[in-house]
């Protein structure tokens, strides 16, 4: 199968045109790149699964361009779901809603729930109007890889599996959409994202974040190892750590990458160092890109730690699972 990469009218068109065959695409959104498929079509929504080597038991996100589309998905849509949805949608916040029968097991695994999503990024918008239907769409990668950010990530891995990547330039969050679980009793963050814990407890008043042990996945990204580059890769628990495990590695004979925030490449020097950026939404935007930059330019990656406040915590989730949760402090 040859794989095209393309831009503007057409390639909504003609990516349009895919789906409603029942096939796949790759189209941007403001998070990661998508791989999509008509959310009401069982057999197209197995496509996705085979395109990634996906596990069947992780469910899938559907997205729509207005929430006339929810309607068909879910069988409630309560005042908390309106609050986070006029308080963040469009944006980076998946909600999680008891589904409609509408919607195959396939979509959501199995389970009574589904999660969907309103993109900001106006080209997903416009292809999932399109379509005429809702998109059901992991991260257009190979499973366990690192997410993508732009086209050409999305052809690293996908190309000759899927035939149209919708390249809509790079993604300006940079990391998938927080995931919030509206159909328990408390709201239960299950993927923290850009739309922080705080910013949704000052919209729901109560919130929680799940910290245990995943048994059955009710959103992406719980149950299995991801985001994870095919080399070596450590977090060090700060910039002396860091400096440290490159030097062990250095005297192996490997070359090792540090990737840190700006303030902290400051205090490594610049060699073997590779900034992420100053803001937090720089290294947010910037943190999948520079891994993958990492993985085919050294032997192995070490991450300094960002913390765990705000968005740089929802960052470190994604990094502490690229790594396998392996860590390294200073030598005793």
């Amino acid at each position: 199968m040859e794989t095209e990469i393309a831009s503007g009218r057409g390639a909504l068109l003609r990516g349009a045109e895919i789906i409603k065959r029942g096939g796949v695409v790759a189209f941007p959104t403001e998070t990661v790149y998508g791989l999509g498929a008509d959310a009401y079509n069982a057999d197209a929504v197995a496509e996705i699964y085979r395109a990634k080597g996906r596990p069947s038991d992780n469910p899938l996100i559907v997205h729509i361009a207005d929430t006339e589309q929810a309607e068909g998905l879910v069988t409630e849509f309560s005042d908390a779901a309106r609050a986070v949805a006029k308080a963040f949608m469009p944006g980076p916040v998946t909600l999680i809603l008891p589904k409609s029968p509408a919607v195959p097991n396939a979509v959501s695994a199995g389970l009574p729930t589904v999660g969907i999503r309103m993109p900001s990024h106006e080209v997903a918008r416009e292809f999932i109007r399109e379509c005429g239907v809702p998109i059901a769409a992991p991260s257009a990668n190979v499973s366990a890889h690192i997410s993508p950010t732009s086209a050409a990530h999305v052809y690293e891995d996908l190309k000759g599996r899927i035939p149209l990547i919708i390249d809509g330039g790079e993604c300006g969050v940079g990391i998938e959409s927080t995931i919030i679980d509206l159909s328990s009793d408390v709201p239960t963050i299950l993927r923290p994202g850009a739309v922080t814990e705080e910013m949704l407890t000052e919209v729901l008043g109560e919130v929680t974040t799940f910290r245990g042990e995943v048994k059955v996945a009710k959103a992406p990204g719980m149950k299995y190892k991801h985001y994870a580059p095919k080399c070596d890769t450590v977090v060090a628990d700060g910039p002396d750590a860091a400096a440290a495990e490159y030097a062990a590695r250095r005297a192996e004979g490997k070359r090792y990458l540090i990737l840190a925030r700006e303030s902290d490449c400051k205090a490594l020097g610049r060699e073997g160092v590779l900034s992420l950026g100053k803001t937090d939404e720089e290294v947010c935007r910037n943190v999948y890109g520079a891994l993958r930059y990492a993985e085919k330019h050294a032997d192995g990656i070490i991450f300094v730690d960002l913390g765990d406040d705000g968005i740089c915590g929802s960052v470190m989730n994604r990094v502490n699972k690229s790594a396998g949760g392996r860590r390294v402090g200073l030598p005793k």
